[in-house]
């Protein structure tokens, strides 16, 4: 992944758009933990595509990219909610969604879908993106203790729910 970050900050928009292809499945669960609307996450995914193929360039280490690109995502969806907030005069209920392919996913979202947002965040990176917490503090701009810590009380909050089920 390296060589095509490489290559895309030269300006090569073919392994740019590779690299979009290897991260597409990450950005649209991690979107969906946020969103929820298939609308909305389709605005965030195009927005984070858009702002990482103009800022590519000032991605200082390669091997960074997807966290990067997940962090801008993040950014993104959190701006659609604020927007969302100030806007929107009826509630708003998420939409479900029944061409999920991945089962597992479906059940692992609305497992997490009581925990805090931020708890349910950083589920999301670490269990179902497979980032350790360091790389999960860069993304969300906290100390790796708050990660750490968040991350502890949400498994017992999980596991409290899971036990009165």
């Amino acid at each position: 992944m390296n060589i095509l970050v490489r290559k895309a900050q030269k300006g090569d928009a073919d392994a740019f758009v590779e690299l979009i292809e290897q991260n597409r499945m990450s950005l649209y669960r991690v979107a969906k933990g946020i969103l929820h609307n298939e609308e909305d996450i389709a605005d965030a995914m195009q927005e984070t595509i858009l702002n990482g193929f103009e800022h590519i360039t000032e991605l200082k280490h390669a091997a960074y990219f997807k966290t990067w690109l997940i962090r801008i995502l993040i950014n993104n969806c959190n701006q659609i909610l604020k927007a969302n907030r100030q806007c929107n005069t009826i509630e708003r209920f998420p939409e479900v969604s029944y061409n999920d392919r991945n089962q597992a996913n479906v059940e692992f979202l609305e497992m997490i879908a009581g925990l805090p947002k931020d708890s349910r965040i950083i589920f999301q990176l670490y269990y179902g993106e497979g980032l350790n917490t360091r790389e999960i503090a860069e993304v969300l701009a906290w100390s790796e203790n708050t990660v750490k810590s968040r991350l502890r009380r949400g498994r017992v909050e999980l596991k409290k729910k899971l036990l009165l089920s």
